[in-house]
């Protein structure tokens, strides 16, 4: 549960765009640094965990946190341009304002996972929240608290490909770390695996035992990895995934993101799958 303890959970903190990365043709990740030191300190999110951020006259959007904790003096938000605030955010400039608030959410159960073997699943820009907890496992100050890591990642072509450094050089550099990738359709340049994550992922086999699935990515993609884990062996207790699902004011005092007695800015947005299926049907 987010803590709404000491001070207004509503009140954002000014923040200046540092710099922008372009990752894809609809995806940039920027860098965000709090105007007041103060925010900079207090300011303590868990992967997963995500924050509301405000264009000034245009509105506020939800956003994974892509950085990891581990990660000091930033934050970095990786955002795709699918809406009017997100185009909004797509036209701003390196030193722009914005206003953050948060953090918000669950995040993902870091004590749980820990002497756990780890796989990630994700897909297109689900891999930002992903990102998160990849950084914050491969951090040299966690790196014994967690088993080996296995990464599975798939776009529809090159050019959709996000986090192309962390891929293919920062993580697979990593100890006990293994990283798999893959796009939808041939390319002359691609010497990679070509097809979709779920049959690439019960291609790759992953043994389940002592270990934990986390996947994000398109809806129609995680039900078939759902399903994929399955029968590869994956307890519903040990598969994990983010709801992507639109919130308002964050602190579960709007009803915008209930799905029955749950609120996803507060319960969420990080689920096991034995708790989706506890969810009402109109999930």
């Amino acid at each position: 549960m987010t803590d709404l303890t000491g001070g207004n959970p509503l009140l954002p903190n000014i923040a200046t765009i540092a710099s922008i990365r372009r990752e894809t043709g609809d995806v940039k990740t920027f860098q965000v640094v709090f105007d007041d030191p103060l925010a900079v300190q207090s300011f303590a999110h868990k992967p997963g965990q995500v924050a509301l951020i405000s264009v000034f006259g245009e509105g506020e959007a939800t956003i994974s946190i892509t950085s990891s904790p581990t990660v000091k003096g930033f934050l970095e938000f990786s955002i795709k341009k699918v809406g009017r605030l997100t185009s909004v955010l797509h036209e701003i400039e390196a030193g722009a304002k914005v206003a953050v608030r948060g953090p918000y959410g669950n995040g993902f159960p870091l004590d749980e996972m820990k002497g756990k073997n780890l796989l990630f699943v994700g897909g297109g820009i689900g891999l930002a929240p992903l990102r998160s907890l990849i950084d914050y496992v491969l951090a040299e100050e966690n790196r014994s608290d967690y088993g080996n890591v296995e990464i599975l990642y798939g776009a529809r072509s090159m050019a959709d490909i996000c986090f192309k450094e962390d891929l293919f050089n920062k993580w697979t550099a990593c100890k006990d770390t293994r990283v798999y990738t893959t796009i939808d359709r041939e390319e002359p340049e691609w010497s990679g695996h070509v097809g979709f994550v779920p049959a690439y992922l019960e291609e790759i086999k992953p043994v389940s035992n002592n270990k934990v699935a986390i996947t994000c990515g398109p809806p129609v993609m995680i039900k078939f990895i759902l399903m994929s884990l399955q029968r590869l062996g994956f307890t519903e207790e040990r598969i994990i995934t983010t709801l992507e699902m639109k919130m308002k004011c964050g602190i579960g005092k709007c009803g915008r993101c209930n799905i029955g007695s749950k609120y996803v800015c507060l319960d969420g947005p990080v689920f096991t799958l034995k708790q989706l299926k506890e969810l009402p049907p109109e999930f």
